[in-house]
């Protein structure tokens, strides 16, 4: 399984789920590769290298817009938990979206839903994407050190890297979708985000094994919803705290209501998604997606009632 960046807390029910033992008493040993961002993470699932991602929900649609169908099969992430983040020596330049014409911006890789989210906002704003330099920073400690290093005017990360620049002001927010507010403030809308997603024949051949992920996932969402921010901190690896456990701590409390509590995808959200990307993908534009096809609730609610069974 590939993850699109697996330090950002948006992919943390992931690494929970591994080290509360929910994978092993699901019978499951996955295999978990760290990759750069959500669109690499998507390319090894495609070149057949991984048999499930944890990526945006958004590649599930580009795909079966060219004919391949990817499907998500859990929700664990209500909307895109990045911001947009101007380094403090252009802030003061910042009035709207137009303002970003001309600006370097760091994003997780070329091709993700960070760039997606920039390229949408100036569109938006009348400022063509082929106006804005987009660089691949990678995960939360490449977006901090491009800042500070003065490489990028602006970055699109996620969480611990927004608290710890916000912290040290580093940087000035002016887009944010950690929260259900922000993300409906740009998109209009919740808009899905993490998504554990295989390719269909792979999940036709092997249920079991899909509804073995989606009982993981599902108890693992259900126990953030209950944890509380020290619980959710001291089961994650010891070094995403560092090095400062009270940024750390804050990062968690500001993003909570970014995790889905039940997995469950809403035909809703896949039309806000949609929406979004035939507007920055040209290769959407008059395209026409079956949503209901892009996502799969069978597994989630299976393991809902396993659950509620106990």
């Amino acid at each position: 399984m590939t993850i699109g960046g697996k330090a950002f807390l948006q992919y943390a029910p992931v690494t929970l789920a591994e080290r509360l033992g929910f994978f092993k008493d699901a019978g499951l040993d996955p295999e978990l590769l760290d990759v750069s961002g959500g669109s690499k993470a998507l390319q090894a699932l495609v070149a057949g290298s991984a048999e499930l991602t944890a990526g945006a929900f958004d590649h599930t649609i580009q795909m079966h817009a060219k004919g391949q169908k990817i499907v998500g099969v859990v929700l664990f992430g209500r909307h895109p938990t990045f911001a947009l983040a101007l380094r403090k020596e252009r802030a003061a330049e910042y009035r709207d979206p137009s303002s970003l014409r001309g600006m370097k911006i760091g994003v997780t890789a070329l091709g993700s839903q960070t760039q997606f989210m920039v390229e949408y906002m100036a569109l938006r704003a009348g400022v063509s994407p082929t106006d804005i330099s987009f660089v691949s920073v990678g995960g939360g400690t490449g977006a901090v050190a491009a800042i500070r290093n003065g490489a990028v005017d602006a970055v699109v990360t996620g969480e611990p890297a927004l608290t710890t620049l916000t912290a040290t002001g580093d940087v000035k927010l002016v887009a944010d979708t950690r929260t259900n507010e922000g993300t409906i403030g740009i998109f209009g809308g919740l808009y899905p985000s993490g998504t554990i997603y295989a390719r269909s024949d792979f999940i036709e051949r092997n249920p079991d094994t899909l509804q073995a992920f989606a009982l993981a996932m599902v108890r693992t969402l259900q126990w953030i919803d209950r944890a509380s921010v020290d619980e959710i901190a001291d089961a994650l690896p010891e070094e995403w705290a560092k090095p400062d456990r009270n940024i750390f701590l804050a990062s968690i409390r500001g993003t909570r209501d970014m995790f889905s509590p039940d997995g469950r995808f809403s035909a809703e959200g896949a039309g806000i998604a949609f929406q979004v990307l035939s507007t920055v993908d040209p290769q959407l534009r008059g395209v026409k997606v079956d949503l209901a096809e892009t996502f799969t609730n069978r597994f989630v609610e299976k393991a809902l009632q396993t659950l509620a069974s106990k």
